[in-house]
C-alpha cells in the first residue's frame, strides 16, 4: 500500500500523446507539451487583440498592453540602441511567450479530475531551442552587420598582443556557451519549483494519515508551499524578463561589438 501511495514528483514533467497522428514512420501527434503552447499563444493573440482598440481612453486591457510593449521597447533601446527597434517584436514574442508557458504550470487545474497543467519551460528540449534560435539570430546579425571584424568581439580593446590567442580563446568558450546558460537557467528554475511543490504536496498527503504530529507536519508543509507557490510566481516573471534582456545584451554585443 505504501509503494501506492507513493508520489512521483518527476511525473508532472511527461510529454504524453493526447491525439496519436501518425504519417509514414514519422510520429506528429498532438502531445500535451505542444497542446499548452498552443494555449500559450492563444492566450497571447487574444491579449493583444483585446488590448490593440486604440480607443482614446484607454481601458485596461489596452494600458495593460501598451505598458508592457513600452517595458519591452524602452528594455531593447537601452541595450542595443535606436537599432534595435527591428528586434521588438521577436524580444516582445520571447517574453510574452515564456511568461504565459511559466505561468500555466502554476495553475490549480489539478483539482480537475484527470486535468493536469503542464509547464512547457519545464522541458530543456524547449528552452533549448529558444536559446539556440536567440543566439543564432545574434551571429547572424553580428556576421551581417560587420562580417569578419564580427570575431574581433572576442579580442576586448585594449588587449597586449601577447595576450591575445589566450583571451581570444577565453572569449569564444564564453560566446559558445551563451546559448547553453541561456536555456539551461530558465530550465532548471522552473523544473526545480515545481519539484518543490510536489515534494511538499506528498507530505500533506502523507502527514493527513499520520495521527496529531502528522497533522503538525501538513500544515508546516502547506505554509511552504504558500511560500513556494508565491516564489515562482515571481521566478516566472523573472526568468521571462532575464531570458528576453539577456537576448537584448547578446543583440546588443553583436550590433555595436562591445
Amino acid at each position: 500500500m505504501a509503494g501506492e501511495a507513493k508520489i512521483d514528483p518527476m511525473h508532472q514533467f511527461t510529454i504524453q500523446p493526447l491525439i496519436p497522428l501518425h504519417i509514414g514512420p514519422y510520429d506528429i501527434s498532438l502531445t500535451n507539451s505542444a497542446a499548452w503552447m498552443l494555449a500559450a499563444l492563444a492566450v497571447i493573440f487574444g491579449f493583444m487583440a483585446l488590448g490593440l482598440k486604440r480607443e482614446l481612453v484607454p481601458g485596461r486591457w489596452q494600458a495593460a498592453v501598451e505598458s508592457l510593449t513600452g517595458a519591452i521597447d524602452n528594455m531593447v533601446k537601452v541595450n542595443i540602441g535606436p537599432e534595435g527597434e527591428k528586434f521588438i517584436p521577436y524580444i516582445f514574442s520571447l517574453f510574452t511567450f515564456i511568461l504565459v508557458s511559466n505561468l500555466f504550470g502554476l495553475l490549480p487545474l489539478a483539482l480537475i479530475p484527470g486535468f493536469h497543467p503542464f509547464t512547457t519551460t519545464s522541458q530543456f528540449s524547449l528552452t533549448g531551442v529558444l536559446a539556440v534560435v536567440s543566439f543564432s539570430i545574434v551571429i547572424l546579425v553580428g556576421l551581417w552587420r560587420h562580417g569578419l571584424r564580427f570575431f574581433s568581439l572576442f579580442v576586448p580593446h585594449g588587449t597586449p598582443a601577447v595576450m591575445v590567442p589566450l583571451i581570444a580563446v577565453i572569449e569564444f568558450i564564453s560566446f559558445m556557451v551563451r546559448p547553453f546558460s541561456l536555456g539551461l537557467r530558465l530550465f532548471v528554475a522552473m523544473i526545480a519549483g515545481h519539484i518543490l511543490m510536489e515534494v511538499f504536496g506528498s507530505f500533506i498527503v502523507s502527514g493527513l494519515e499520520g495521527g496529531a504530529l502528522g497533522v503538525g507536519i501538513s500544515l508546516l508543509s502547506f505554509l511552504f508551499i504558500v511560500f513556494v507557490m508565491a516564489l515562482e510566481l515571481l521566478m516566472c516573471v523573472i526568468q521571462a524578463y532575464v531570458f528576453a534582456l539577456l537576448t537584448t545584451l547578446y543583440l546588443g554585443d553583436a550590433i555595436n561589438l562591445h
